[in-house]
């Protein structure tokens, strides 16, 4: 045990200390009353409420020196108040996946030794972007800056801006075609890269060379110094209010009161007990340029996990069972994991925004080594991670949602996040400059429904609580396309007696380059990688590009002819080809393929989320509503919900009340026809999964999981009743 005080301990030692003294106390820091808040709390409460504040006037005024779309539109941002050990003590709004990124990223350089070289001094800045260390993905770019007073490191301000242009093999942040970490752009390990409050030049400098579109990332750079010095004057002028041992003190309060807060509203809202789910990702790149022959080109994710909840309120998330890393960009880091965690949680369980790492301190994950979630070879790519960490925590969302409708909280039930695929473009603008940039408008896909009612359309992402596709006209401003089309897919929300929000597409026009590379990331391709709950279907994944090559549309628009606008609700041929001459191409999974050039037209959609309830029980009225506004068709509507529409007068769909009575009879009766007891089908699959009889896709994903997790293989084995290894012939 460590006998000196915390004041003349140095940075890794009292990191160790404090780690030591919640492994022995189970409280953090050791702090096992909450001393400042009994004696005072509205005190206490009157000082996190300002220290949120700091942090979310500091974001707003970041966002207004950014120049890119990405931060100013969207909000790709967040900014935090850390401890001096690198525990997040408040947050801002924004992308709050990254606050306990961060907190990895300074305990990293406390446990290199930076205290001794390159040294921690008043005015540093340290960047980070290294998943490794402690981030996502490759443009989630970290600066962290440390707060002094009367010598002594008191806190750390830190911020975080998603990048859209990253240098990698190809352009944007999402790097898709990365199948190893030396293709996925400008690393920036753990770097100190400014002294005295200003960046280093050759920083500075290498970011200029090594950037198809550098204004993005230097200025966010500022805007990120701008905003830590913001918060680290505040947190100076505070301790000059309430006196520095009152900070170090109450600081740690906040968080150990944080994690209390956590565990107590998990023992209100859920039930104990062990929770499962499951979802799927598929990625095909079959034929595809410039994917490696690594792996295998066809990809089939299993993500199983299993959620216990203790009699405390502790929540433990188990992924074992899922498949190992790959040659690709999707695969993830624990920091990466950690940030799925945290955001959910911000969403479902800490919503008043005083939440910081203790609610993260009262949750457990377990990676199993070797795995996406915890690659054993730092190495591997994660440029687009995310693509199976929003379907693995929207299995989350549905665990918890589970468990909040046993303890009766049925309002709080969400069906949770989908994939948001990404596009992302390159080559020469409208301005006849290199450039490149990931396209933000993806930050706007469909939610899940909720138990209570439809999910959001168009108005929700899961790694961005704020979503906001941006402004048309913003985007136009820096990619050498226009928009002839943004328009709501309709039947992209999950089916239910609440149906999930539904995504939307955009067509553009090729304008003003001869040379655009367009490539497309995080499609879940030929199985579903969300799900419904409760009865309701999930939402629909395999979404396809279209584009048409050489088009007619000058000719079109000079005649004053009707051009494309959108797809269309013809699944045999869509609207391009109905208008458009051209060569028309159709392609599924990414789209990675040769430049394009002026007078090309482009579609790309996004994802809705999956339903939650009977679809037979779905209110008539407002699903003529939906028809009406183009949210469903009247197809789906008899045939999924059994809602027979008519129209009236002026031409408008009005629900037939008696003919949907009399048509949902006959659904309910077709589907007692078919049903068998549960027994019977699981003695037909039994011989299915004894013969293997599987799709190569799904005996290979099976196949990895089995090799590389016992515990999945004695729990296949033992529920199908087969030798798992030696039916899908692993040694």
């Amino acid at each position: 045990m460590l006998d000196k005080p915390a004041s003349a301990l140095r940075i890794r030692e009292r990191l160790i200390e404090s780690e030591r003294l919640m492994e022995e106390s189970g409280c953090y820091d050791g702090i096992t009353e909450l001393h400042l808040r009994n004696q005072d709390p509205l005190k206490f409460e009157t000082l996190h409420t300002k220290l949120r504040a700091y942090c979310v006037s500091a974001r707003e005024m970041a966002r207004r020196i950014s120049a890119s779309p990405g931060v100013r539109e969207v909000g790709e941002m967040v900014v935090a108040i850390y401890t001096p050990e690198g525990d997040a003590i408040a947050l801002s709004n924004g992308i709050m996946v990254h606050v306990h990124t961060m907190s990895r990223f300074i305990k990293w350089m406390i446990r290199n030794g930076y205290e001794e070289n390159p040294q921690i001094r008043d005015g540093d800045i340290f960047a980070n972007n290294d998943a490794f260390i402690g981030t996502v993905q490759v443009p989630d770019v970290m600066d962290v800056m440390p707060i002094f007073h009367s010598g002594r490191l008191v806190g750390w301000a830190g911020a975080v801006c998603h990048e859209l242009e990253a240098g990698g093999i190809t352009p944007g942040g999402d790097v898709a075609l990365a199948q190893e970490r030396f293709t996925e752009g400008l690393f920036v390990c753990a770097e100190k890269v400014g002294e005295n409050d200003e960046l280093r030049r050759d920083y500075v400098i290498r970011c200029e060379r090594n950037l198809r579109m550098p204004i993005y990332w230097v200025l966010d750079e500022k805007a990120k110094v701008a905003s830590c010095i913001d918060m680290r004057e505040s947190v100076k002028a505070l301790i000059d209010e309430i006196g520095l041992d009152y900070w170090m003190q109450v600081s740690k309060e906040f968080i150990e009161e944080g994690r209390r807060a956590q565990l107590a509203r998990t023992r209100q809202l859920t039930v104990p007990g062990i929770y499962r789910g499951h979802t799927f990702y598929g990625h095909v790149t079959a034929g595809k340029p410039g994917y490696q022959p690594l792996g295998d080109p066809d990809w089939l994710y299993n993500i199983p996990i299993e959620m216990e909840i203790t009699s405390d309120g502790k929540i433990r998330m188990d992924f074992e069972g899922t498949q190992p890393w790959g040659y690709h960009s999707m695969n993830c880091t624990p920091a990466g994991m950690d940030g799925g965690m945290f955001v959910t949680l911000t969403q479902h369980m800490n919503f008043e925004g005083l939440v910081n790492d203790g609610a993260w301190m009262a949750t457990e994950l377990k990676l199993p080594q070797g795995t996406w979630t915890n690659p054993d070879n730092e190495m591997v790519a994660t440029a687009t991670s995310w693509a199976l960490l929003l379907p693995a925590y929207g299995v989350f969302q549905r665990l918890l949602s589970r468990s909040f409708i046993a303890r009766g909280f049925v309002e709080e039930a969400f069906v949770g996040q989908v994939n948001s695929p990404m596009i992302e473009m390159g080559g020469e603008s409208q301005y006849g400059t290199p450039f490149g940039m990931a396209h933000f408008e993806c930050a706007a896909a469909g939610s899940g429904a909720l138990a209570i009612k439809d999910g959001l359309d168009t108005a929700y992402v899961g790694w961005n609580p704020e979503s906001d596709m941006g402004n048309i006209e913003i985007w136009e401003q820096n990619m050498p396309m226009l928009y002839i089309g943004r328009s709501v897919v309709p039947n992209s929300g999950g089916a239910g007696k609440y149906r999930g929000g539904c995504s939307f597409l955009s067509t553009w026009l090729v304008s003003k380059t001869d040379h655009l590379r367009l490539v497309t990331s995080e499609h879940s391709s030929r199985v579903f990688d969300n799900g419904g709950l409760c009865g309701g279907y999930p939402a629909p994944t395999c979404q396809k590009h279209r584009a048409v090559r050489d088009s007619n549309i000058f000719d079109l628009a000079e005649n004053r002819a009707p051009l494309a606008h959108h797809t269309g609700t013809n699944p045999y041929r869509s609207e391009l080809e109905v208008r458009l001459e051209g060569e028309h191409v159709t392609l599924e999974g990414p789209y990675i393929t040769a430049p394009h050039k002026t007078g090309d037209v482009f579609t790309h959609s996004y994802n809705g989320g999956g339903g939650y309830g009977d679809v037979l029980e779905r209110d008539p009225v407002k699903t003529a509503w939906d028809v009406e506004n183009g949210f469903l068709t009247k197809e789906a509507a008899e045939g999924i919900f059994g809602i027979v529409l008519d129209e009236d007068e002026e031409g408008f769909p009005v629900a037939n009340l008696e003919a949907t009575k009399r048509h949902r009879a006959e659904m309910r009766a077709k589907r007692l026809a078919r049903a068998r007891p549960v027994s019977e089908w699981i003695a037909k699959e039994r011989e299915r999964v004894k013969e293997a009889g599987f799709a190569p896709e799904v005996r290979k994903m099976y196949a990895s999981a089995i090799k590389l997790s016992p515990r999945f293989t004695k729990d296949f084995s033992a529920f199908w009743d087969v030798d798992a290894k030696s039916t899908f012939g692993v040694e």
